[in-house]
């Protein structure tokens, strides 16, 4: 946890001052009225939450920092209901869905929420968050929180809060999903850095998905660069798979200067070098970014891993990304990179992981050009469709073609919304590419392509 800016500091106590100090809050406190505190809370919260906004966009690793001063009794519970269900989202689940450790973080902002003379009022928008929460942590947790409060009132409602219908996993599995889908664009990820070999392991995984959530998003990294280096640096970590996949995410995804470039460099070349099956443990975590839900491996962050290896190794990363470096350079489409990606792909096995890494980046080019294609370029699909056969024969992969199937179909089917009628150019110009090319690669049978192109007659009004 970084200290917050003087900077955030002295914005928040600002605001602190004005509260205490407004007609508003003078009002609410002489009516005890739910109207009075929300007319509070349209004035102060607002203003609350673009601080906020600004520390998570730039300084992430500051957040607790910032939720810890409002847990102050003079903001009046102001935005509290909102960072609870921040620290509900941020502990890491297990496969049980429970959360791997208790959190104490969740623990101390329920209980100033608890504490507070408006917790009335508060009690309203938080009661999906506890049941969450509540769902996720285990019951001595929260028999011992319960406990730990005097106010039987308070007790009661929170006691109330375990609900029966969250007792099996995949009922927590949905519960959580529908939870997070209400916070999905909110900026709240933070992360703490282990300095030691005994903290790697307990905060290994908050950290990976943080690094890899700010890599997804457009946002400031540069005050993740320092504590970055500091990890890569870190000789106690230096040789652990955990240390391998952050120096991994660093490269690829993230601005490096020169000078920590070269660092990187140095300090990953050296431990690959002592390190027994560096190049596989690699492209398995390789393999698991490129099928991460959210984070796609663009050639940009190839080109920049492939900077950061030496390739005067005689190993596996030293082959892939003098391959990626073709590919790359000469464009997928290039018959050069064809014969190259051909003689590689049957110098290994063809399930092998290396293998699936080539497939995937191939793929990722697929799906890019494709997604992004407008109804009304449709022709373009016809071209980038001669491709298709040529790494389908290569890699005689069923689960490649199956993506380009997928692929393929979505954009056709977006196409036909458009073109609707039926005798038009348009319309029948996919029809044929259809007929032909999706029977050729295997997509559609020709009864299927009859049948997706077949004229619905409507039903004769009785």
């Amino acid at each position: 946890m970084y200290e917050l800016d003087q900077q955030y500091l002295e914005e928040l106590e600002t605001i602190a001052s004005e509260i205490q100090e407004s007609d508003e809050l003078a009002r609410y406190l002489d009516s005890e009225e739910e109207e009075d505190f929300t007319r509070l809370k349209e004035l102060y919260e607002p203003r609350i939450a673009h601080i906020y906004e600004a520390v998570a966009k730039d300084n992430p690793l500051q957040l607790i920092s910032f939720e810890l001063v409002l847990l102050d009794p003079i903001f009046e519970g102001l935005f509290l209901p909102k960072i609870l269900g921040y620290s509900v989202l941020r502990g890491e689940v297990n496969d049980q869905v429970k959360y791997v450790r208790p959190q104490e973080h969740f623990k101390d902002i329920l209980l100033a929420i608890c504490s507070s003379t408006n917790f009335e009022i508060l009690k309203k928008r938080i009661g999906q968050t506890i049941q969450i929460g509540f769902a996720l942590s285990s019951d001595i947790w929260i028999t011992n929180l319960i406990n730990s409060i005097t106010n039987k009132r308070i007790r009661y409602y929170l006691q109330g809060q375990k609900l029966d219908r969250y007792r099996r996993d995949s009922d927590r599995k949905v519960g959580l999903d529908r939870y997070h889908n209400q916070f999905r664009n909110d900026h709240f990820h933070t992360a703490d850095f282990p300095t030691t070999a005994a903290d790697l392991p307990v905060l290994f995984n908050p950290l990976k998905n943080f690094l890899i959530h700010r890599a997804s998003v457009k946002v400031n990294n540069t005050s993740l660069l320092e504590p970055l280096d500091k990890f890569v640096t870190n000789e106690s970590l230096q040789g652990t798979t955990e240390h391998m996949q952050v120096m991994a995410i660093y490269a690829m995804f993230y601005e490096l200067s020169d000078a920590s470039r070269k660092q990187l460099s140095n300090i990953f070349n050296k431990v690959r070098e002592k390190s027994t099956g560096f190049s596989e443990r690699f492209l398995h975590f390789l393999m698991e970014l490129h099928h991460h839900p959210i984070l796609k491996i663009l050639p940009e962050a190839d080109k920049k891993m492939s900077a950061i290896v030496d390739k005067t190794f005689n190993d596996k990363l030293s082959e892939y990304y003098q391959l990626l470096d073709i590919v790359h350079d000469k464009g997928y489409i290039n018959e050069e990179a064809h014969e190259a990606v051909k003689v590689f792909y049957n110098k290994h096995e063809g399930m092998s992981t290396i293998n699936e890494c080539v497939r995937q980046t191939v793929f990722q080019y697929f799906n890019r050009f494709i997604s992004n294609l407008e109804e009304r370029h449709y022709p373009d699909l016809f071209d980038i469709s001669k491709q298709f056969s040529v790494y389908m024969r290569i890699f005689v992969n069923e689960q490649f073609n199956q993506g380009l199937k997928d692929l393929s179909m979505n954009f056709v089917t977006r196409a036909l919304t458009k073109f609707v009628d039926k005798r038009g150019k348009d319309y029948q110009d996919i029809k044929k590419f259809v007929a032909s090319a999706f029977v050729d690669f295997g997509f559609l049978k020709e009864k299927e392509v009859v049948e997706m192109f077949k004229t619905r007659r409507k039903k004769k009004a009785e």
